[in-house]
Parts: C-alpha cells; structure tokens; sequence
C-alpha cells in the first residue's frame, strides 16, 4: 500500500483472534459445549489500535509483520478495507500468522490461547521503518514486553528516533515477562510522552500496591504523562500539571474485555490528535473502553 502522509504511526502486532463466549472449564469434562458465539477478527494490540483510530477517520500506517499465509491475507485484506497502510516488506515467509483463541467467561474476562513462535511475537527493530513519515506526529509502540527481540535498549532506539523527527511518542503496556522491573526500561521510558499501562501492569513492574503510587514511580523514572487503565474505575492520570482521576462511563455492559484496554489507548491517541486537554483525552479513552467492552472482539464496537 502506497504511503498516504499518514497522521499517526502505530508499531506492533498484528494478528488474528477467533473469539468463543461464554466459555468454561467444563468443555474438558464433557467433549463438547454449546457458545452462544464464536466468531473471527483481527486482532493484538496494534491492529486493534490501528482499526479503532482508521475507524474514527485518521491516517493510520501500521508497522507489523504477517505471516505469508491465508490468515495473513485475511489481515491485509482487512486493512487495505480501512485504509490502513502496511510496510510493502510486511510479509514473512515460513512464519505463521498469529492466531489466538480466545475464551471469554460468562462475566466477560478472558483467557487466551496463544502461539508464540508465530508473528505474535517476532517482530523486532529491523521490522520498524525508520526515519518515520514526516505527516505523522504521533507515534505509538503497542506494546512493551509483547516482543523478546525489542527490549530496554531497543526501545530506547525506536523512542529516541520518533523523539528526535519530533514526534509525540504513546507507549502501551502489557505484563511484564521477565520479572523487570522500572529501572530496566527507565532509558527507554525518559522518550515517552504518554504511557498507558493498566494498573495490573504498572504494579507489577513498579512494585507499588496502588495506581497512584505505581504512575508516580513511572513517571520518576522518565514518562511524561502516565495513564493508568482502571477498568470499572475509570483511569489514573498524572502528569507535570495535573494530578486525577477520571471515572468509567456509568452503566456501562461488560460482553468481552477483549481489546478493551487497545480501544482506551486509541481513544486517547485520537483525542490527542485533535489538540484535546489531557482531561478530555482520558474522558474519551474511557467512553471508547467502555464502547469495546460492550461488544464481542476487540474493535466492532465501531
């Protein structure tokens, strides 16, 4: 796909989720159990921030590899629908596409069933087009600890490029994999102008026992804007100037947390992207992680 000036750079995984809901235990025991749905869509981190910012109407190029195989296709295809531009060199032969399972309970939390040498998980700093477009102000990496190969220091290179052409760098956060801690991204934290853990994720990388302390620690190790995704309570933000919390949507109804968190951030990074305070930023991430929740599959609430 040909570059498009893009608005916004989102680098990560991309990859497929086939969704089964409700699901439980009790398939071991009997063979067979009915799901009220089981369905397919793209998804990881990436892609499902990519698809929620094309859906609002931004110029989104999606950093990513694929896997030279039908499910690869299906995601291409998937993108060039939305008008997502994808690297011309995305394609790797003799890596599968990822493909996750995913089983959502009856209460709408999930459990996933995942390859790890497909692309999942195989990306690395080589794969990421540097210097990045010049259209583009907004740079996101989706996400820290998803990758073995981008570690602190790699990070820290990907970082310091996005900062250096001037751009606004987002990062997303899953759970740490090798018991890490903040110091060992701190030199590549200093880079990041937002950040945009969960609170499950910030404390266990930080060691704090609240959000709060946990974005505290964050942002004395580097990050600018530290905002914490707190599910039911909305989210935890702290910056240089301000210091809230901003409340869920009420009455929000909870189907699938699938990709919930990757709705929020893109929420955010829309906002962003239009000049929006930090206040209205974190107002929207949450309507828009409310939206997801509501739904099966992590970005068809749109």
């Amino acid at each position: 796909m040909q570059n498009r000036n893009p608005d916004i750079i989102i680098a990560g995984a991309s990859i497929i989720d086939v969704i089964v809901r409700p699901a439980d235990a009790g398939v071991f025991q009997t063979g067979s159990s009915p799901a009220e749905e089981i369905r397919m869509s793209v998804g990881a981190d990436a892609l499902n921030e990519a698809t929620v910012l094309a859906k609002l109407g931004k110029k989104v190029r999606l950093e990513t590899i694929i896997g030279a195989d039908r499910a690869g296709e299906y995601i291409r295809t998937h993108c060039a629908e939305h008008g997502i531009e994808l690297p011309e060199d995305c394609v790797r032969e003799g890596i599968d596409t990822g493909i996750n399972v995913v089983l959502v309970t009856a209460d709408g939390e999930r459990h996933f069933l995942t390859n790890p040498k497909s692309t999942l998980r195989r990306l690395t700093v080589e794969d990421i087009h540097m210097p990045f477009p010049e259209s583009a102000r907004i740079f996101c990496f989706a996400s820290i600890f998803v990758f073995p190969r981008i570690g602190a220091e790699e990070l820290r290179t990907i970082f310091s490029r996005a900062k250096s052409q001037g751009k606004i760098v987002c990062a997303d956060m899953t759970k740490r994999k090798n018991n890490e801690t903040v110091k060992d991204i701190a030199c590549a934290l200093k880079y990041v102008d937002y950040l945009l853990p969960n609170e499950e994720e910030a404390m266990l990388l930080t060691g704090a026992d609240s959000a709060e302390l946990a974005a505290a620690e964050l942002k004395s190790a580097g990050a600018g804007t530290v905002v914490v995704k707190c599910g039911k309570r909305g989210c935890y933000v702290l910056s240089d100037s301000e210091r809230m919390w901003m409340p869920a949507v009420e009455g929000a109804r909870c189907i699938d947390t699938t990709g919930a968190g990757d709705s929020f951030a893109a929420g955010f990074i829309y906002a962003l992207s239009e000049g929006k305070t930090l206040r209205e930023c974190a107002a929207f991430a949450n309507k828009c992680g409310a939206k997801a929740v509501a739904v099966a599959g992590a970005s068809e609430w749109l």
